[in-house]
């Protein structure tokens, strides 16, 4: 059986009761739904699973694909109206608490409704293709540097490593028998700009020209022998790459500038002083984060 939770489901009496689902629509004719399901002669649909799939789509497990998805979530329906109308016996739908939580849902369901719509209209392909724009003529000119490396304990096995490259040896394969840093498959680092590593290793590695191999280099992670592949002006990456990350922006900003257009109109008091604004992090277009940090990296 399903694992049940509070989700902002409820039963399709309580749901019409709220006019959720007339909200949602935003007063369109529904078509005829499709009946999956009845418990005890309540009719659970194809729209109900639908709705549910939005709301809990993201939780799910990733291997649950296609019908099984729909499935798992058609026992959550039946599960929940279940417990649904043993709660309704219980007459726990008639309490204060469960009042006021009502209330809660609905507003919150209007509050997605809304932003829904917004991020939706916000987002087109003239407003995406604009912010890409901007971002891309924006950025600074940098150089990013592709390299290899060799992290050890000491500088004495450093500098052994260092003998046997310089001697010949391929680096990848002293790399894989050496390195302490085995997310570096062949000690390979990638492209990276000088700010996406420790200090030390990024004065080092930026001074270098392609093909050379640096002395040891100590850093917080150990001591490094580096091998410069080739260096190249930064490269933003092309709006196929980036579109889902400008899409999100794009929709973040439409949402956030209609809180401050709605906060600025309206009367607020407060009977208590807010805590100090606590600024989220931004991540602005074209900037990639790490998948992972690798030993050279700056700790985040």
């Amino acid at each position: 059986m399903p694992h049940l939770k509070t989700t902002r489901l409820g039963s399709r009496g309580v749901l019409a009761a709220i006019g959720v689902f007339a909200l949602l629509t935003m007063g369109a004719a529904p078509a005829q739904a499709k009946v999956l399901a009845k418990v005890n002669g309540v009719d659970i649909t194809d729209d109900d699973v639908k709705i549910a799939l939005d709301d809990l789509g993201a939780g799910l497990p990733r291997q649950l694909e296609g019908k099984a998805r729909e499935n798992y979530i058609l026992d959550f329906l039946i599960d929940e109206q279940l417990v649904v109308q043993k709660a309704q016996r219980d007459k726990l739908g008639e309490t204060p608490d469960f009042a006021k939580k009502l209330a809660y849902l609905r507003d919150k369901a209007l509050m997605e409704a809304l932003l829904g719509k917004v991020a939706k209209d916000a987002t087109t392909e003239a407003a995406v293709k604009k912010t890409y724009d901007e971002a891309a003529k924006n950025q600074k000119p940098e150089t990013e540097i592709h390299a290899h490396h060799i992290l050890v304990t000491t500088e004495d096995e450093a500098k052994a490593a260092q003998k046997r490259v310089k001697a010949g040896e391929d680096f990848g394969k002293v790399a894989k028998e050496l390195s302490k840093d085995t997310g570096a498959q062949g000690g390979d680092l990638g492209w990276f700009t000088k700010d996406r590593m420790v200090p030390e290793f990024g004065d080092a590695a930026f001074k270098m020209e392609p093909g050379q191999i640096s002395d040891p280099v100590k850093t917080q992670f150990g001591w490094h022998i580096i091998k410069l592949d080739e260096k190249r002006p930064k490269v933003f990456p092309p709006l196929d790459q980036v579109r889902d990350q400008v899409s999100r922006y794009v929709a973040q900003k439409a949402q956030s500038d209609l809180i401050v257009e709605l906060r600025q109109g309206a009367k607020i008091e407060r009977t208590e002083a807010p805590a100090p604004d606590a600024k989220p992090s931004e991540t602005k277009p074209g900037e990639a984060k790490p998948a992972e940090t690798k030993p050279a990296e700056k700790k985040k």
